[in-house]
């Protein structure tokens, strides 16, 4: 499946919420891992505050699109409490957030291919490692990470004051 990965504008915010409330509906219909709310989070404002940031990615086959994710510097919570293999700074790694495949793509590596092009942007642009956090029952979302080289850095508490989700499990690769 020829697929491709671009930095999103603001004419991909509709394209996006769409395709987020998509995935949010399956997952709320099914098993929802990473306990996303369709219409908050990943929600309209968010996808907008996103792109204007410059930090949303879209992964388009043959114009529709097949997954979506957010690269910045920010963690959104403590990452000092990550059991990190590295000790870096803030600025020196890059985070990938909101990372989600389209249902109908499942299982062809679609994730696989939007976090080898996470990489190799944080190769690119001179920062030491890509980490991340999940929440800990995400067992499709960890597999993943973990194939293609994470490490685990523990299951702590960030301090986003979420009740259903006290802990996130943390991981990264460092280059």
């Amino acid at each position: 499946m020829p697929k491709s990965i671009i930095k999103c504008g603001l004419s991909h915010l509709e394209m996006l919420t769409e395709f987020y409330d998509k995935v949010t509906a399956n997952l709320e219909a099914t098993v929802n891992y990473p306990k996303w709310s369709r219409g908050i989070y990943p929600g309209r404002e968010s996808i907008r505050r996103a792109i204007e940031n410059g930090v949303q990615y879209i992964c388009t086959s043959d114009g529709k699109t097949i997954g979506a994710f957010i690269l910045n510097q920010d963690p959104q919570g403590d990452y000092t409490a990550g059991d990190w293999k590295q000790n870096l700074q803030d600025g020196e790694y890059m985070v990938v957030h909101t990372l989600a495949v389209s249902p109908s793509c499942a299982r062809q590596g679609i994730g696989q291919a939007m976090l080898e092009y996470a990489l190799k942007q944080a190769k690119a642009r001179g920062y030491k490692a890509i980490r991340l956090d999940v929440v800990p029952d995400n067992f499709p979302a960890r597999r993943l990470y973990e194939k293609i080289g994470f490490t685990f850095a523990g299951e702590k508490d960030l301090g986003r004051d979420i009740p259903e989700i006290p802990l996130f499990a943390l991981y990264e690769l460092n280059f």
